[in-house]
């Protein structure tokens, strides 16, 4: 409250005269506030501390606004109980012998987080855009915020080091508090620190490692400590991504170490209350780990991904839709998490509409009541943005997304806005921000709003995953446009995370049938996004920006890469459909039209690389190996669109040649499948387990009674070879071999559990293949 007050002094000393009294009146409604200005004293009453700081804001504003409010009778309260943002303390890329979330919090890896002056900063656009929770990312912070007696050898930093995490952690949690945030620190699990894994003989993670003695006891009194230290600091946890699928172990890690380290800190406290703690419903049975924890603890919030990590729409439905509304009956609320948005990233993003459609699909399709968010672009890579500026300097994240942060926070307070007043608020504000009139804010606004469609539709109709392991802007092969399950196809994201609609594999296959076709088609996102970039840059370019110019450059940059995006997939999606009539029609025609339009989508990823190359570092903020789609990138490779252009030129001469070897226009193709061939191979140290002929009925394993169902003609008859369920899942399989000719192993693995969800992929001797 003390922080709302200061700000409004501040304020009313500059534009104008008038006073104001400050009370709090205890209310069911937390945050709520009123404002009654009468003979030039505003009566400010909150519900709470936190709704007396933001009475005091929202009277500041006006004042600066429009001066003086004489005769203000207005009264507000949030929609969201959670309003939060996320930092992850994180880096782009791994560092030397370590996994993936392995961080420690040192001034070498993240001289930010020592930054006051830059953390005020991020703070006060908390508070001005009325946020009240900043979650903090990290695998392990643990080890570098306290120190056990039981286990001295476990923390990651220096002495120096760790007195300045403490102090640094202690000023920031303070900080936030005067300005209503709390802040909520996550861990992964299961990870442990280097120091402490080294000590044990142990892995830092292990996916395939069950829950042991020592790092549960080492998990625990971590969790009690930091409890006991940081009080005023939430805990949000993970059960699933360091572990092994899902099951008795996440329930068991939940129940049996999590919430009894917890309940280890308040006691340590002298606390009976149960402060708010935060299950990460990721890869883990959400519903189930609930049942087990409620018994034990009641105040347990859960948080889920709303898109997946994109952002692909506000009608989500299907089974996505049915477990975030089953979260959101049997939690204290559910917290949804727009998370990474791999699919935006670096280009600005600003669709006020899409957004505020977006928190309504939260509340009126999920039942959540709060929000978490990440940054719009380079959460890896923060607090700085991709983008390249003059001088080699680094434009700060949170400063050029500020339209992101200010839309979603806004529509968390209260999303049910009337849409027209919304497109003049937003054209105000713009208009402001860039010195144009009016209509100059308004076109602005229809730039983003009209770009804001297209990379949403782009992924949910033509993408492999909602994962951050698919970097969208970077463009995609035809083979995964074509063929998507070779590539490990994620189905929710066609299931649940757009309008009900059709791939383009069904959209080829109801053409040529004739059946009519479902919902939103590939057909119709192919014209509309074409629509929408050409709108886009038609509006940016009606603007004269006569303030932040360089800015305003950079947005004007952005529609048109959005248009060279839209432009590239749109013609890619029907090359891709022309292929897959000719799998019905053998018609080399239908090859021939692909060609074309393939080409028109390498001359428009040569536009996007042209203008987006200069302006940007990267595509993606994790260059991790993760990064799988469109090509494998890591270690700073194949983050840029330079580095792709010669894939697609491939791409495109490869076309060309096979379309040629099929003989001379006119007449069809029909290009027969041809069997494999087995070639012969000698085991080596007999790891051969036996082996078997691949064929309907096969059983693949010497220990299970697991049989193939269907397998592909040109598969039949190779040799395969026989291995054990239980020895691959205690030691994965080494299969040696020598062989004196040139050849291709095949290798099937499961990607997921559940039937049907065997995945192959090839590898060679080194011989030219794609």
């Amino acid at each position: 409250m003390e922080y709302g007050k200061e700000r409004l002094r501040e304020v009313l000393k500059l534009y104008g005269r008038g006073r104001f009294e400050v009370s709090i009146k205890p209310d069911t409604v937390k945050e709520g506030y009123s404002i009654v200005e009468k003979n030039g004293v505003a009566h400010i009453v909150g519900s709470d501390a936190s709704g007396a700081l933001y009475g005091c804001l929202e009277l500041a504003e006006r004042v600066a606004r429009s001066g003086w409010p004489a005769g203000l009778r207005f009264s507000d309260r949030p929609g969201m109980v959670l309003r939060g943002a996320c930092i992850g303390v994180q880096k782009p890329t791994l560092l030397p012998g370590r996994g993936p979330y392995e961080y420690p919090y040192t001034p070498q890896n993240f001289p930010w987080f020592y930054d006051r002056a830059l953390w005020t900063k991020y703070l006060d656009s908390m508070a001005e855009n009325r946020m009240n929770t900043l979650y903090l990312w990290n695998g392990h912070p643990f080890a570098s915020l306290v120190k056990l007696k039981e286990y001295p050898y476990a923390v990651e930093v220096d002495d120096e080091t760790f007195k300045k995490n403490e102090e640094m952690y202690r000023w920031l949690t303070t900080e936030a508090d005067r300005r209503g945030i709390w802040v909520i620190q996550l861990f992964y699990n299961i990870i442990v620190s280097k120091p402490f894994a080294e000590k044990n003989g142990l892995k830092t993670q292990d996916r395939n490692r069950h829950i042991i003695p020592v790092i549960a006891d080492y998990t625990r009194k971590s969790i009690a400590a930091f409890v006991e230290k940081y009080p005023n600091v939430g805990l949000m946890f993970t059960l699933g991504e360091a572990m092994e699928g899902v099951g008795q172990d996440d329930i068991d890690w939940l129940t049996k170490t999590i919430i009894p380290g917890i309940k280890d800190g308040l006691r340590a406290l002298g606390r009976t209350d149960e402060p708010p703690v935060v299950l990460r419903a990721h890869d883990t049975d959400g519903p189930a780990d609930m049942k087990a924890a409620l018994p034990l603890y009641k105040n347990l919030y859960v948080e889920a991904k709303f898109n997946g990590e994109a952002l692909t729409t506000y009608t989500p439905h299907g089974a996505w839709a049915d477990l975030h509304r089953q979260l959101s009956h049997i939690s204290k609320g559910l917290i949804e998490n727009v998370h990474i948005m791999a699919n935006l990233e670096p280009f600005r993003y600003g669709s006020a509409d899409f957004i505020q459609r977006s928190v309504q699909a939260m509340h009126g399709v999920y039942g959540a009541n709060s929000l978490h968010l990440y940054p719009q672009a380079s959460y890896w890579d923060w607090p700085y943005s991709a983008d390249s500026v003059a001088g080699g300097g680094r434009l700060l994240e949170m400063e050029r997304d500020w339209i992101w942060y200010k839309a979603w926070a806004r529509y968390a307070w209260n999303c049910n806005r009337d849409r027209a007043s919304e497109e003049k608020y937003w054209s105000g504000l713009l208009a402001g921000k860039f010195g144009c009139d009016p209509a100059g804010g308004a076109s602005i606004l229809s730039a983003y709003e009209q770009s804001g469609e297209i990379a949403p539709k782009l992924l949910r109709r033509y993408g492999i995953t909602d994962g951050n392991r698919q970097t969208l802007t970077l463009g995609m092969l035809m083979t995964q446009l074509i063929d998507p399950e070779r590539y490990g196809l994620f189905s929710l994201l066609y299931e649940s995370e757009g309008p009900p609609g059709e791939m383009l594999s069904q959209y080829a296959e109801r053409e040529w049938k004739g059946l009519a076709h479902q919902g939103e088609t590939p057909v119709e996102v192919a014209g509309e996004v074409r629509e929408e970039g050409r709108l886009a840059v038609e509006a940016i370019d009606k603007v004269v920006a006569r303030r932040d110019t360089a800015e305003f450059g950079r947005v004007r940059n952005d529609m048109y890469c959005y248009k060279a995006l839209a432009d590239c997939y749109a013609a890619k999606a029907e090359a891709a459909l022309a292929v897959l009539r000719y799998k019905y029609s053998n018609d080399r025609r239908d090859l021939e039209k692909a060609l074309g339009l393939l080409e028109e989508s390498l001359a428009a990823f040569r536009e996007l690389g042209r203008r987006a190359g200069p302006a940007y570092r990267y595509a993606n903020s994790m260059q991790t190996p993760q990064r799988k789609i469109p090509v494998r990138g890591a270690n700073g490779r194949f983050i840029r669109w330079d580095e792709l252009l010669p894939v697609y030129e491939k791409e495109v001469k490869q076309f060309r040649a096979h379309l040629a070897s099929f003989g001379s226009a006119g007449g069809n193709v029909v290009e027969a499948y041809r069997p494999a061939e087995v070639v012969k191979v000698e085991g080596v140290a007999d790891v051969v387990k036996g082996d078997f002929v691949v064929d309907s009925a096969a059983m693949p394993y010497s220990d299970s009674g697991l049989v193939v169902r269907k397998v592909a003609g040109p598969l039949k008859g190779l040799k395969g070879i026989r291995e054990s369920v239980v020895g691959q899942r205690a030691r994965g399989t080494v299969v040696e071999f020598e062989c004196s000719e040139p050849m291709d192993l095949l290798i099937g693995f499961f990607n997921k559990k559940g039937i049907g969800v065997f995945a192959a992929a090839a590898a060679g001797d080194g011989c030219d293949r794609e």
